[in-house]
């Protein structure tokens, strides 16, 4: 899994950009909606519970958290959201699964093939990609003032699949029949969740120069800052060396 916590470091600067231009509550709410769909109570629904977390702690506002769970479980009057996966490949064969939620399936589908025809990057058919990742339970343990090291065997010792450890976090890889269970144990030993969520991963990670890793990075953030789009996943693996100077730029 070597890489991925690049990614995560990515995901958080991107996260608080997000929260800047006012769009993670539009895509909060729709990942509200969807969920609310399964139900509106978060006790029985825990994929709602999951993103009701994921909305207060970028403290999105109560009512708006309700709004969108009542829209989503049809007691309240709202869109026709649909969930949509595009698969693809970004410059130099990078595999791209690109998720989106949406009230208009082809406005969605035509920005999305037009960020990929204009950076390099090709839309596929389905399944073309989505053969070289798996859904695991992705969570990222802050480190604060423990030590690394002692957080991955808490979290292998509570039934984690695979850890990764870097200086400031620790990842968590889980199956998703085990995902709820190493999420509550972390949690009930108090410590420090940054995110906890079913993502897609790599199987296998792609390594590509300076140059060509930015191609594929800006790729990405133009399909995030689309307002339809809701996550990206690729298999791209990235340099210590490069996440510093990207950083840097950002």
């Amino acid at each position: 899994m070597s890489g991925h916590s690049k990614w995560s470091t990515i995901k958080r600067k991107k996260g608080a950009e997000d929260a800047k231009r006012g769009k993670i509550f539009t895509k909060i709410g729709r990942e509200l909606e969807t969920a609310a769909r399964e139900g509106p109570d978060p006790d029985t629904n825990f994929k709602l519970r999951l993103v009701i977390e994921k909305a207060k702690q970028a403290n999105m506002p109560k009512d708006n958290i309700e709004r969108a769970i009542r829209r989503g479980a049809g007691l309240e009057k709202g869109r026709a959201l649909e969930d949509l996966t595009f698969e693809g490949y970004g410059p130099h064969g990078v595999a791209m699964l690109v998720h989106a939620t949406t009230d208009n399936r082809n406005r969605a589908v035509a920005e999305v093939r037009s960020v990929f025809n204009q950076n390099g990057g090709n839309l596929g058919e389905s399944g073309c990609v989505a053969w070289l990742f798996e859904s695991k339970g992705y969570i990222i343990i802050a480190v604060n003032d423990s030590d690394p090291d002692e957080l991955a065997m808490v979290a292998i010792e509570a039934g984690a699949d695979d850890v990764t450890v870097a200086d400031d976090l620790v990842e968590v890889f889980t199956t998703t029949e085990d995902f709820q269970a190493v999420r509550e144990s972390l949690q009930e030993q108090g410590l420090a969740l940054e995110s906890a969520e079913l993502a897609m991963i790599p199987k296998s990670l792609a390594q590509l120069g300076e140059k060509e890793t930015f191609r594929v990075m800006s790729l990405v953030d133009k399909l995030e800052e689309l307002d339809d789009v809701q996550q990206v996943y690729s298999n791209l693996d990235i340099s210590d060396e490069i996440m510093a100077q990207y950083e840097a730029a950002a």
